[in-house]
């Protein structure tokens, strides 16, 4: 193979949004022929390369292009201006779905999918049963797809897509319909074919997965290319340039409940200098604010809260009754606060829930779910390797031969 796997070399993409289309003969003999319409450039002069053995990660918000430029990787779009080379036999699970025909059964649709991407009917012969065995459908693979649910969709696709034994494997957002358990087993190919030296371009949301499982990665903005180089470096500029007010507004966002003879009213992140905060870095001294007002004398009140990742994975959930600090009574407005220090928390973005309990925590007057997030940047230690926390340890390693 000369050259890397993949190569993008100013490739520019557009769409037509169309006001009114000719919806009759009359209507396009009134319009002159032709229905308005305005273009639109998903992608303006992307440029990069991808080289043998990287897995790369393609990052931004929704609409900034991502999955187009995947779509013109796996050639289902054409460019309109530029060039792109995929070198290799290239696999892809673009959507959910995507080469099944619902009529079919599961078994019909592993050998029409697996020919579509260059399997010959032997080759899926000798790899059916490890094919229906990673999906977990043994029971199914012979009912028509059309009575799929989306996540069984989604095992069967990805399953024959890596059974393909690909040079360069392209994997759309779609694996986030999987259950938790299909979801590691995904990661664990994605890790074999790693290690095997396959080329690998995911499209994806998660920076926890851009740091933990991608090598490199491109920032995309309305099209644009913001960013490109190693993984970690990508996710921490994405994660600053998209830290936004996030003021919560309890009709839309989060939900609550409880019997209100407390009512938590403000959810604050405060820094050392006492300011008010959605912006941190990692070995910050910050402390959790709970803001919260009393209608009635509550005897021994419990308060805690609960932090998660973007992703909804708790990372603690400390309380005042554990720390076995009490107050024998509260009436009004007060605050309660957590110190932190140092704040251990690695880059990424996190959510904050907030209750108060009675002290047996079995009477819950208010529990705000989703109260507030915040964003953590690189701090001090830095570490780079992903996951949610720093142990801040030390090394030592004893130099005797």
């Amino acid at each position: 193979m000369s050259g890397p796997p993949i190569e993008v070399n100013n490739v520019s993409k557009r769409f037509r949004l169309y006001h009114e289309r000719n919806q009759s003969v009359k209507a396009m003999v009134m319009r002159g022929g032709r229905a308005r319409y305005d273009e639109f450039w998903a992608l303006d002069d992307v440029s990069f390369e991808v080289s043998q053995g990287t897995t790369f990660a393609l990052v931004g918000e929704n609409g900034s292009g991502k999955s187009t430029m995947l779509k013109c990787l796996a050639r289902i779009l054409r460019p309109d201006k530029g060039s792109l080379e995929v070198r290799g036999k290239m696999s892809a699970l673009l959507e959910l779905g995507a080469g099944f025909h619902p009529e079919l059964s599961g078994r019909e649709n592993v050998f029409l999918n697996g020919s579509i991407l260059g399997l010959s009917k032997k080759q899926l012969e000798s790899r059916f049963d490890e094919i229906v065995e990673f999906a977990g459908l043994e029971r199914f693979i012979d009912m028509p797809v059309k009575n799929y649910s989306s996540g069984m969709y989604v095992r069967l696709g990805f399953s024959v897509a890596i059974n393909v034994d690909p040079e360069v494997l392209l994997v759309d957002e779609v694996l986030a319909v999987g259950d938790e358990q299909f979801q590691r087993k995904c990661l664990e190919r994605v890790a074999e074919l790693r290690e095997s030296g396959k080329t690998i371009v995911v499209v994806t949301h998660s920076l926890a997965t851009v740091r933990n499982l991608c090598d490199e990665a491109a920032w995309l903005e309305h099209g644009v290319v913001r960013k490109v180089g190693p993984a970690g470096e990508v996710a921490d500029a994405y994660l600053g340039e998209a830290h936004v007010d996030r003021e919560v507004d309890e009709k839309s966002h989060g939900t609550r409940w409880g019997t209100g003879d407390v009512r938590l009213t403000g959810v604050e992140l405060v820094d050392a200098r006492g300011q008010v905060t959605e912006n941190v870095h990692t070995g910050d001294a910050v402390s959790f604010r709970l803001h919260y007002e009393a209608a009635r004398p509550i005897p021994r009140p419990v308060f805690g809260l609960g932090v998660y990742t973007a992703e909804g994975v708790q990372v603690t959930g400390p309380n005042t009754r554990q720390a076995d600090v009490w107050v024998d009574k509260i009436e009004g407005a007060g605050t309660v606060d957590l110190r932190v220090d140092p704040l251990l928390l690695l880059p990424g973005s996190y959510i904050i829930s907030a209750a108060v309990t009675d002290e047996t925590i079995s009477h819950t007057f208010d529990h705000r779910h989703r109260a507030f997030h915040f964003d953590v940047q690189p701090g001090t230690p830095h570490e780079t390797f992903g996951g949610v926390i720093s142990f801040n340890g030390r090394w030592a390693v004893d130099g005797r031969g």
